[in-house]
């Protein structure tokens, strides 16, 4: 089988998981399932960035030990597997893994030794809520225009630099060799531009006598490697680079490369300071980045806790099960652009697509089925590869869409033919019109596979059993 590579950004153990995590969990897990589904070998990664100067500071606020801190911190976001509903062969990677700091300094040594690597003193202004240096075209109101609410740092120390302006010539090529290599094209766009305008070195160390919160500098005691710099080499320590040759061939090699679920605060690191990354290594780059909106509250509002329009994805699921907040963020939420996200909105949609939608179908059609005792005979065979151009586009929104259209088509069918009726006139043409209906159900619930896989899995098993128990969505 061909194999598929693709892993999320690992998020910070500093705070607790929000609704935009479970929002780029649950889309690459969506494509991973599907790639499946065509027969592709699969790896799938996330994980958590567990160094750096946010994640020191609050294990300080907590007077913890910054270990201790980020091995308690670091099982919310590992509970998501289950929370979530996403797949089993999930990977779980942890900067703070002896592998992984083992594959970052080994990483620093090639890209040293190839030299990219210099040291020398600087002052610039920092955003602790990035952890990146900020120009002042990037600086609104004296902050970094994405983390209003926090003060920039002024940095001024010896730090060790990596050679971002040598790279310029061979990002561009490999932009043009690669005309989808960031999706959607505005945010390709956006990072083109960035690029032309000329790359500027950046630091890759802090002093240990500072920050002593991260990944040993090689050969260098006073330093620790700056947390993007470390972050970033997980997604190829977790496939075994570099002492797993046949693990990194399989999933880095043979599949082109990894495709890598982003948000757009992510957009210059993962698709430029990366790729220069991987280039001064020697090593392919990837295949594909796809970038994220952000899920805002009411009005496009940025969520933050101060507002307190914040969403617990947790609670979420708690209340309404999995597959609930699944179809929301699926369907709901821009694939591309800023979506705002309210509790109000999502009980709407809840009510009118889930449990009067989808869920009064398959109970309206396993009970006539389960009444008149009527059985598919046969397995649907249904084929999926229809939406592979969306999924290959990442437009998970537009296969709900067209789902959803089937839906309706269904619920239509019940209302002008009605089988209930006409199986007690017509025997024959009655038993007909429900197989109908149920090789439709039966076909949908096929069809949500990657996308609720727990709901699918309930239809196939009223299917196979000609009942179904209990209502698949409940209204709230």
């Amino acid at each position: 089988m061909k194999s598929y590579y693709i892993t999320t950004t690992l998020p910070y153990v500093n705070a607790e998981p929000h609704i935009g995590h479970a929002m780029e969990f649950i889309r690459a897990d969506v494509i991973a399932r599907e790639k499946k589904v065509e027969g592709f070998d699969v790896f799938f990664n996330t994980g958590t960035d567990e160094h750096g100067l946010k994640v020191y500071e609050k294990a300080l606020g907590f007077s913890e030990d910054p270990k201790a801190y980020v091995d308690r911190c670091m099982i919310q976001f590992k509970s998501l597997k289950d929370t979530l509903g996403l797949s089993d062969d999930l990977h779980f990677v942890r900067t703070t893994d002896p592998h992984h700091i083992m594959a970052a300094q080994e990483f620093w040594k090639i890209c040293d030794k190839n030299g990219y690597i210099y040291k020398k003193n600087y002052k610039t202004k920092y955003c602790p809520g990035c952890e990146l240096e900020k120009t002042d075209i990037e600086i609104e109101n004296g902050r970094c225009f994405i983390h209003q609410s926090i003060d920039l740092i002024i940095i001024e120390e010896e730090n060790y630099f990596f050679k971002f302006s040598e790279f310029q010539k061979p990002i561009l090529s490999l932009y043009e060799e690669n005309p989808d290599f960031v999706i959607p094209s505005f945010r390709f766009n956006e990072i083109k531009s960035f690029v032309k305008n000329g790359l500027t070195d950046f630091s890759i160390s802090r002093l240990r006598s500072k920050m002593s919160w991260g990944v040993p500098v090689p050969g260098d005691d006073d330093h620790v490697m700056y947390v993007w710099f470390d972050a970033l080499v997980s997604y190829i320590s977790t496939i075994g680079w570099p002492d797993d040759k046949e693990s990194f061939d399989r999933w880095w090699i043979k599949s082109g490369g990894v495709v890598q679920y982003c948000g757009k605060d992510n957009l210059r690191q993962q698709s430029a300071m990366w790729q220069a990354m991987l280039m001064a290594a020697g090593l392919p780059n990837s295949k594909q980045i796809v970038i994220n909106g952000f899920i805002t509250g009411e009005g496009g509002i940025k969520m933050s806790k101060t507002l307190g329009n914040t969403i617990n994805p947790i609670e979420v699921v708690k209340e309404y099960g999995t597959d609930a907040l699944r179809y929301f963020l699926l369907r709901e939420i821009h694939p591309f652009e800023d979506s705002p996200f309210t509790l109000d909105k999502f009980k709407e949609s809840y009510n009118a697509h889930l449990a009067n939608g989808l869920g009064n179908l398959v109970s309206r059609v396993m009970k006539m089925a389960e009444t008149n005792d009527i059985r598919l005979e046969k397995k649907e065979d249904v084929d999926t590869r229809k939406y592979s151009d969306l999924y290959d586009s990442y437009e998970i929104n537009k296969v709900c869409n067209d789902i959803w259209s089937r839906i309706q088509s269904a619920d239509k069918y019940i209302q002008e033919h009605e089988p209930f009726k006409t199986i007690k006139a017509d025997k024959e043409k009655g038993k007909l019109e429900i197989t109908y209906l149920l090789g439709e159900v039966a076909h949908i619930g096929i069809l949500l596979a990657p996308i609720l896989p727990e709901t699918s899995a309930k239809i196939a098993k009223a299917i196979e059993e000609n009942k179904i128990a209990n209502p698949l969505f409940i209204r709230k």
